[in-house]
């Protein structure tokens, strides 16, 4: 291998994993005319697309239909008369199945028509600048390459003592496909996975039982969100919940069996035995047989190591040549995260010096109503706020006297903004409501360009819309940083 010639590579780059942040590095860098190879070894699109966020959507945009038709009292409230809602399961599922293969196919004509050489079968580092791909019918093959990029993306997480069929016990990969209906289902996690899947499965008719290891349901989500949030999402459709439990043993079956043990002492609990389990415990990277010793990698618990231009990092020194962009990164494990990622890596290929702001990158939980997130958590901020010795502001603007949001009979919503009381700078904030993942892209973007409220607050909104909801965080939050500058001695004009 070390007497290739790499002055003639085969390719100028080539990126090993077709997720969306191998599809948009490679893309990009096709069209900046680039000579790439893309390497998948199963479908293009990765998790996203085919386990995860596009299938899941449209199980939800179904979930969503069914639970407005069924809600026959908010109906009633506009004068609508309902009957009975009825649906067909394989119809959702084919939905959701129609629409992956719709994405998929668009983001193959995509890599065509940009000139990228989609390479099947299974990458690996052969070496630095060397990949080797290993087809389907076990055919080995070399290509070289002047830069990498892995974005071999992640898979579930199961915990040890659960064995998974894909039936009774499965993950999220499973889930999607909905082949049937179970009539008590036990969910354990309540992260954004757990809590998608227990909005589908409730609107659709299904029993849940909720598990969560840690003390308090939603341990992910700002804790003002999370307990105004489970009030609908979770108490309110007549969840039943477990917290402070571990599932340390799950056995696939009809029924399934539970054991749950106390978090503290691990002791039995309690036994449940139910028609099916989702685990949602989250998500690990897929980095290994990428053999990455070879080139002097050690990753962090599988997580690959980059600085914020992505390019690997091996023993506190970059690789040039090598480079990492989405889940198996363990930065922010979402889609648009490593599509974002992997234009940052190519610009950075190309010369172009680019980072990856990551604190104005927002999140959001499609569930009915959605809850979104951008920027730093009241905690990160407190602790900035004493090591850079400012005062932090905290308002709250509420859905219930949103014009919109009560024309639409929705006003279970809030909005907690997150900002410092001298400058007014904006550093978080966290949407409960309708359109909450809509929402957050304005404070996002206002975070991104790290303005103020002074500033903020005189951008005219659109009447009636939701948006007036930010709009009144934005004058909230400038009331209280106009008094500490009178208090200051320096009033805000």
């Amino acid at each position: 291998m070390n007497d290739i010639d790499r002055t003639d590579f085969d390719f100028d780059l080539i990126v090993i994993g077709a997720g969306y942040g191998g599809f948009d590095a490679a893309k990009h860098a096709s069209l900046h005319g680039l000579r790439t190879g893309l390497v998948e070894s199963n479908e293009m699109g990765g998790t996203c697309v085919n386990r995860g966020c596009v299938p899941s959507k449209a199980l939800l945009a179904a979930a969503g239909r069914i639970r407005n038709l069924s809600d026959s009292n908010h109906l009633k409230k506009f004068g609508i008369q309902s009957g009975p809602v009825k649906f067909e399961r394989q119809a959702i599922a084919n939905h959701a199945s129609q629409l992956v293969t719709t994405v998929r196919s668009n983001m193959i004509k995509t890599l065509e028509q940009a000139g990228t050489k989609i390479l099947k079968g299974t990458g690996r580092i052969q070496d630095l600048q060397l990949v080797g791909i290993r087809e389907k019918n076990g055919v080995d093959r070399l290509y070289s390459a002047r830069n990498i990029i892995i974005a071999t993306g992640s898979r579930p997480f199961i915990p040890s003592g659960i064995k998974v069929d894909g039936t009774t016990v499965f993950t999220s990969d499973e889930a999607v496909r909905l082949d049937w209906l179970p009539p008590w289902i036990a969910i354990i996690g309540s992260g954004y996975i757990g809590l998608e899947f227990a909005d589908i499965y409730t609107a659709l008719g299904c029993e849940v039982t909720m598990i969560e290891a840690l003390d308090q349901l939603m341990p992910t989500f700002d804790s003002d969100i999370a307990k105004i949030a489970a009030r609908k999402l979770i108490h309110g459709r007549d969840i039943d919940t477990r917290t402070g439990l571990l599932a340390t043993r799950v056995v696939p079956g009809m029924p399934a069996r539970i054991e749950l043990t106390s978090r503290i002492n691990h002791t039995l609990v309690e036994e449940l035995e139910v028609d099916a389990v989702l685990v949602a415990t989250g998500r690990v990277p897929v980095s290994q047989n990428l053999n990455l010793e070879k080139v002097g990698v050690q990753t962090d618990r599988g997580f690959i190591p980059v600085n914020d231009k992505m390019q690997v990092i091996s023993k506190g020194k970059e690789i040039p040549s090598l480079w990492a962009v989405g889940d198996v990164t363990g930065k922010m494990m979402l889609a648009h995260v490593a599509a974002a990622q992997g234009i940052v890596a190519v610009d950075n290929i190309l010369g172009i010096k680019r980072y990856i702001d990551y604190c104005s990158i927002p999140a959001a939980t499609f569930t009915h109503p959605e809850i979104s997130s951008v920027g730093l958590s009241e905690s990160e901020a407190k602790k900035i706020s004493v090591e850079e010795s400012f005062d932090l502001g905290t308002v709250y603007s509420y859905f219930k006297a949103n014009s919109k949001a009560l024309a639409e009979l929705e006003t279970d919503g809030v909005v907690k903004l997150i900002f410092r009381k001298d400058t007014g700078e904006i550093l978080g904030a966290h949407i409960y409501g309708l359109h909450a993942a809509d929402l957050v892209q304005e404070i996002a973007n206002a975070i991104a360009n790290r303005q103020s409220v002074k500033v903020l607050v005189n951008q005219v909104h659109t009447h009636p819309t939701l948006t007036e909801v930010i709009e009144l965080a934005y004058k909230e939050a400038m009331q209280v940083v106009e008094k500490v500058g009178i208090a200051n001695g320096t009033p805000t004009t």
